[in-house]
């Protein structure tokens, strides 16, 4: 079961801003983004304009995915402390097999006993498995949702008419295997306005620590570009 809290983190890898007013970004968050695309026909003959996201750094940095994770962890570690005692049971049920004359009634009972418990075991963990994975890749689902919706606000706000996830860290030049995937990044240059990676991701963490759910998210390091932090 350990591994199903794992299995979803490929998805993941599945990401600032012109200089404008966080007002001028409230007003549009807080309408919900119909603004923008009623507008939509109007931008049909804007210059194209390319934006990046590096959404793996979105999720690893989102305080509440990082909250949603720990939750299901919480909930997957009372699921082995479960079978853990189920299997205690069963080693002793099979250590009191052993004590017990072979071929009588007392040994046939304790070994069909055997036989349900470990039935309902392998049943419980398979379940448990298939619904912490199933859990688990709804987290991601519901973040990636969350995510794609304030890109498509900045984008439409900004008039981006296209965003592209790149990866935004530095090339690792100790490890050679990583600076060879690192040199097949598709972005190989861009200009710094064009990474909206942290108001984004601001603007993810300030709505959810408005929601009561979780505390403010400490400011981002490196976010030091004016008009940065977006509002809901």
């Amino acid at each position: 079961m350990k591994r199903a809290i794992f299995w979803a983190s490929a998805v993941v890898l599945l990401a600032g801003v012109m200089t404008l007013s966080n007002n001028a970004w409230s007003q549009t968050g807080s309408a919900g983004g119909t603004g923008a695309r009623t507008a939509a026909p109007a931008q049909a003959n804007l210059p194209h304009k390319v934006g990046l996201i590096d959404m793996a750094h979105v999720f690893k940095n989102y305080t509440k995915f990082t909250m949603m994770r720990e939750e299901l962890k919480a909930e997957i570690q009372v699921s082995e402390e479960k079978a853990k005692a189920m299997q205690a049971e069963l080693a002793d049920m099979q250590n009191a097999l052993k004590k017990v004359m072979e071929g009588s009634k007392e040994y046939s009972k304790i070994e069909q006993e055997i036989v349900k418990k470990a039935a309902e075991f392998e049943g419980f963990r398979r379940t448990a498995s298939r619904e912490f994975l199933k859990k688990e890749s709804q987290i991601y689902l519901q973040v990636y949702t969350e995510t794609s919706k304030a890109v498509e606000k900045y984008a439409d706000h900004f008039k981006y008419t296209l965003i592209i996830r790149f990866n935004r860290e530095e090339l690792d030049t100790e490890n050679p295997q990583t600076l060879l995937q690192g040199m097949n990044r598709q972005v190989v240059y861009h200009h710094d306005e064009d990474d909206i990676t942290v108001p984004v991701l601001d603007f993810l963490n300030d709505r959810y620590a408005k929601s009561g759910a979780a505390p403010a998210a400490a400011p981002l390091k490196g976010a030091t570009r004016p008009g940065t932090n977006l509002k809901n």
